[in-house]
């Protein structure tokens, strides 16, 4: 059993060995992002699978960011380079939750919430929780903030 990391190498060795340039450049980086996290602290660490898993999401959220803004701006060459980036990214992230799901979550985790009292502001912590145990690492945090913040105001 490989971990994530060492999957991301194997996986790099052959892209390179492939001359695919842009797979080998986003692994690179990724590797890098993750070499990075393991120095970050007082001291040298490895990072778990679910750290990595971290560190892929982060870049994942980067290149997906600058992807919308070189959209924005006209700049559909540099947008296209970001979502092909964003697509090999994926490969290693768990899959991500629909929208339709998330908001069943939410609305089922709300009406939980009201049924044991807590309404208003004053749920929104412990409902955002619910609803990221119930979603997992699949849902992204921003977009579960919101969703619970528009059906309990």
């Amino acid at each position: 059993m490989t971990t994530l990391k060492e999957q991301l190498k194997l996986d790099l060795t052959t892209s390179m060995k492939a001359r695919n340039e842009i797979e080998t450049s986003t692994l690179r980086m990724t590797l890098a992002a993750v070499m990075n996290a393991e120095v970050a602290g007082d001291s040298a660490i490895e990072l778990t699978d679910a750290q990595v898993q971290d560190v892929l999401r982060l870049e994942a959220k980067k290149r997906s960011e600058a992807a919308d803004i070189y959209m924005q701006a006209g700049r559909t060459d540099s947008e296209a380079a970001e979502r092909a980036e964003l697509t090999i990214l994926q490969r290693y992230l768990p899959a991500v939750i629909s929208d339709t799901e998330l908001e069943l979550i939410v609305t089922q985790e709300v009406e939980i919430a009201s049924a044991q009292g807590l309404t208003g502001p004053k749920a929104m912590g412990s409902v955002v929780k619910a609803v990221r145990a119930r979603a997992g690492a699949g849902a992204d945090g921003a977009k579960i903030a919101e969703l619970v913040k528009a059906k309990i105001s």
